[in-house]
């Protein structure tokens, strides 16, 4: 009887409005978006480059009875279903993949390659989940369609480019993603994780992920023979003491209860033991959570590296030059009002230790400019766990001892996570939603 209640949904019959059905329906629609996750997964295409997915996805939201609008931002999605008087909400799921040769072993593991733009090739990878992102926003948006009679208002579902490079979501917004469709009163986003089990989930207000700067330091030199250093301006040194008082920025200028990080990822210089080169670059991740604290890191950056250079004796003309990317990911905040509602019907259906705290963390997420963008727009991005419960417990709960995401080796338990995504976005989604 189940069974056939789960199957009535999506084949568009009556159900008893007293039946809980959710469960049912979802379990009845996974293993076809298990095999959607299977060729999402395989076919994965990095930022901006997302034009057999995007195309997929529109597809999918058309078969699903949705009004669907393609390459909003360059290769963004935009689907909508009106369905009565009742607030707008909407819900994003992101694409792009990354260069990432994969070394899961899965029979449905990548095998694409790209060409990168500084030169090389790479593997291509659904290492961040994006694909069970996908796969679980395909299952909601079906769900939901199906079961018009159980909600009102406008349902506005996006597939978002280029989150990885930080640009997806501007660009989206950027071509009238506010103007051109109803704005939104809510949204909601899910990211799945590696360090939680399949079937729980992590949700908190406030900050919890991070800003998000790539910075370079080019840093000038008068290069020479190693063997008369007198005879120039070593970059390699001022570098590595723009390196060494960097850190001083979060150790000894920073409140000690503000989270920032500065990290130089990459140090750059010279082709030859025996050769002062006339350059070295550097390389830094730059993360907050304030606007506040964002400025004071990099103000304090061009600080240190202007002084440093002084103290070095560089000329005015050899100052080393800062530059800030212009793709420059907000910190995510999650507005209370909304989130609590989410938890609480996250806890009402999952049940209180299926619900964990969704710990803040230095990781960035484009999401975020969707409440930026409007700040009366309330905002919640939650997690689903997508590590298999078996690995969960061999690694004692330990994150070290997991593949993360980004890793060649991440390969989240489809099945459950999926299951679990799909059934929660519907529940946060109704949550706000009006009812019928």
């Amino acid at each position: 009887m189940r069974r056939f209640v789960a199957a009535a949904i999506f084949m568009g019959l009556a159900v008893p409005a007293a039946a809980d059905t959710l469960s049912d329906a979802v379990a009845a629609d996974t293993p076809y978006l298990v095999a959607l996750y299977k060729h999402l997964h395989a076919n994965p295409e990095v930022s901006f480059q997302e034009v057999e997915t995007s195309a997929r996805m529109a597809a999918e939201l058309k078969k699903a009875g949705f009004t669907v609008t393609t390459g909003v931002g360059k290769t963004g999605v935009v689907a909508m279903l009106k369905n009565g008087d009742g607030p707008v909400v909407m819900l994003r799921a992101d694409m792009d993949a990354l260069p990432v040769t994969e070394e899961t072993g899965l029979p449905y593991a990548s095998k694409k390659t790209i060409q990168l733009e500084g030169g090389g090739s790479s593997g291509v990878m659904h290492a961040c989940g994006h694909d069970i992102h996908m796969s679980s926003m395909i299952g909601t948006a079906r769900h939901l369609a199906a079961t018009k009679g159980e909600w009102a208002g406008t349902l506005i579902v996006i597939m978002q480019p280029a989150e990885e490079r930080g640009g997806g979501a501007r660009d989206m917004l950027a071509d009238g993603l506010y103007e051109r469709f109803p704005k939104p009163a809510h949204v909601i986003g899910l990211h799945d994780s590696a360090t939680l089990p399949t079937g729980t989930l992590g949700i908190s207000d406030g900050f919890v992920m991070a800003n998000v700067d790539s910075v370079d330091i080019e840093v000038k030199g008068k290069g020479g023979h190693g063997a008369y250093p007198h005879t120039t301006k070593d970059p390699v040194v001022l570098a590595s003491r723009i390196v060494g008082t960097l850190q001083t920025l979060i150790s000894r200028e920073l409140d000690p209860q503000t989270p920032a990080v500065v990290t130089v990822g990459a140090f750059n210089a010279g082709t030859k033991h025996n050769i002062i080169s006339d350059a070295a670059h550097l390389q830094l991740t730059v993360r907050s959570y304030s606007d506040e604290t964002r400025q004071f890191l990099i103000d304090g950056i061009k600080r240190i590296v202007r002084g440093e250079a002084i103290a070095a004796g560089m000329p005015e003309d050899l100052m080393p030059v800062v530059i800030v990317a212009d793709e420059f990911t907000p910190a995510t905040y999650n507005t209370p009002a909304q989130t609590m509602t989410i938890k609480a019907a996250f806890t009402e259906r999952f049940g209180e230790d299926k619900v964990k705290p969704y710990r803040p963390e230095m990781g960035g997420e484009d999401f975020s400019r969707y409440h930026r963008a409007d700040k009366s727009i309330e905002s919640t991005l939650f997690r689903i766990g997508a590590v298999k419960q078996s690995t969960y417990d061999a690694a004692g709960g330990d994150p070290t001892k997991l593949p993360s995401l980004h890793s060649s080796k991440f390969a989240p338990d489809p099945e459950p996570t999926i299951r679990t995504g799909v059934e929660a976005m519907v529940t946060a989604a109704r949550s706000v939603l009006g009812k019928r």
